[in-house]
């Protein structure tokens, strides 16, 4: 018996509005939502995140996303309008690069060994 690889839960201020943004600026699916509870999910191949509507405030979280071509990618997530802070680059330790930032401040981190 082992573990399956965990699911994030993303606080926002809105769930709604985060699933879309993950739709329209990452190229995520919207998977489904639920009103009493102020939860939702979307997807993007493999990968699962699950948003809560929260009213406090919290910093935002950081995600590393194994990537084997950055360029496409980097190249498709500006073509969305996604907030690219960091372009794409051979890094000291060791790992080509680029940064993305949602709208409440969680941070992914597209990479691949150099």
């Amino acid at each position: 018996m082992g573990f399956s690889q965990p699911t994030p839960e993303l606080p926002v201020p809105n769930v709604r509005t985060a699933q879309e943004y993950y739709r329209d600026r990452l190229g995520f699916e919207i998977r489904w939502y639920n009103e009493a509870g102020k939860i939702g999910a979307v997807s993007h191949g493999d990968c699962s995140i699950f948003f809560r509507e929260t009213i406090e405030g919290r910093p935002g979280s950081t995600f590393w996303v194994f990537c084997e071509d950055l360029e496409a990618m980097q190249t498709d997530l500006a073509r969305r309008g996604a907030n690219i802070t960091d372009e794409l680059e051979l890094k000291p330790w060791g790992l080509r690069q680029f940064t993305v930032e949602d709208h409440c401040a969680n941070k992914f981190y597209f990479f691949h060994d150099a």
